[in-house]
């Protein structure tokens, strides 16, 4: 099983590429899926599918032919299949507090829903050996982040807060009932909030898999865009995801003769320079510019090609463990890629049997091995690219 994220700021065009590696999997003779995770679907576009305007198939599974399929998750259609109890809920209880019905109904779709629906689906699709690759295409970065992060946020929620909510209501609501008319959650909610965590178990070692899943970064060769790359790489990194490769799109071919360009090809070459610099020894996949857009399974079949050559897709690129526990002589040691930061960069705080990371705005909760005393004493040491910390 293999599963390829491609990631990165919005524009740079990920949905190309990663359409075209789908491309390129089926013709090697994978079962592969193509998933969106954008709720601004533009997939079946790359593909030029027949379809209305805003038609995304209900979020069902199209097949392009014999070996490739695309999903375009509709969170609408979703809240009916996994969310009913939760969104019926909320829906009441913003109905209470004098929203209109509909708007209450509309509102009651809380961000989180449509990853989680996303990840419901790869954690099933993983277990059932559906496909044998995946690739994602993920939304612009904040939104991707939001995505691998909410498994362990999840699972925090479950590990600490669930049981107790769940106790207060039970005891709560006959009290309630008689001094208000503000509801609480009933034992449906609850139990379709479990129901859901049982389903996402164990997406996260998934994800978090360097033998199953990798991190294709796409970037173009212009600062700002470098640099959201260059936090996307870090953020990536500290939610324990390998990056197997840096994707360079849109780069103006070099014969280009008209001079206007030739403030955006020194812009370009500087650009270049520092993604090889600071990304290496992660493999920089170059490719230039278009003669015309990219639509359809031929243009990106070309474009796949241009890309990877003879290189299989679903190979990995890059080979490392971004997170790594290590006992010798007692002392347990983590350590964690953090390229592109300094000491003052990284807030670390444990709460018993948790190591909280914080880097920007971003929060990891990393579950320490067992047998770590609570009282053991944590360093934390920066060296390179490498965030060191010793427990006893």
């Amino acid at each position: 099983m293999r599963v390829i994220l491609f990631a990165g700021k919005g524009g740079v065009g990920k949905t190309s590429v990663a359409a075209a590696t789908g491309v390129a999997l089926a013709r090697r003779g994978y079962r592969t899926l193509v998933m969106s995770l954008d709720p601004a679907h533009s997939l079946s576009d790359a593909f030029d599918l027949e379809g209305s305007l805003v038609d995304h198939y209900a979020g069902t599974v199209v097949k392009v032919d014999q070996r490739l399929s695309i999903q375009e998750v509709d969170v609408v259609e979703e809240v009916h299949r996994h969310w009913k109890e939760i969104h019926s809920y909320l829906a009441l209880l913003l109905s209470v507090s004098g929203l209109d019905e509909v708007l209450a109904d509309e509102l009651a779709i809380l961000p989180g829903m449509e990853e989680a629906s996303c990840l419901l689906y790869i954690n099933q699709y993983v277990h059932r050996k559906t496909f044998d690759c995946i690739v994602l295409d993920c939304a612009p970065t904040g939104e991707s982040l939001r995505f691998i992060s909410l498994p362990s946020i999840l699972r925090w929620y479950m590990d600490k807060l669930y049981r107790l909510e769940r106790n207060v209501a039970k005891v709560a609501r006959p009290i309630l009932r008689r001094l208000t008319n503000v509801p609480l959650p009933g034992d449906e909610y609850f139990d379709n909030l479990k129901e859901l965590f049982g389903k996402l178990d164990g997406v996260d070692r998934v994800l978090a898999n360097p033998k199953v899943c990798s991190v294709r970064l796409v970037t173009n060769p212009e600062k700002m865009v470098v640099r959201e790359t260059q936090r996307a790489y870090v953020y990536f990194c500290m939610y324990g995801l390998l990056v197997d490769g840096i994707i360079i799109n849109r780069i103006l071919p070099g014969d280009l003769k008209e001079r206007f360009f030739d403030g955006w090809k020194r812009t370009q070459r500087r650009s270049i320079g520092e993604i090889e610099d600071s990304f290496a020894p992660v493999p920089i996949l170059p490719l230039a510019l278009r003669d015309d857009e990219v639509l359809g399974v031929e243009a990106l079949s070309k474009l796949a090609d241009a890309l990877y050559g003879r290189t299989d897709p679903a190979s990995f690129l890059f080979e490392s463990k971004p997170l790594v526990f290590k006992k010798r002589r007692g002392v347990l040691t983590m350590t964690l890629t953090l390229p592109f930061l300094t000491a003052g960069d990284v807030d670390l705080k444990r709460v018993e049997d948790q190591l909280l990371i914080r880097i920007g705005s971003f929060r990891r909760s990393v579950a320490l091995p067992r047998g770590v005393s609570p009282s053991a004493a944590m360093s934390v040491s920066l060296e390179g690219q490498e965030l060191t910390i010793r427990f006893g």
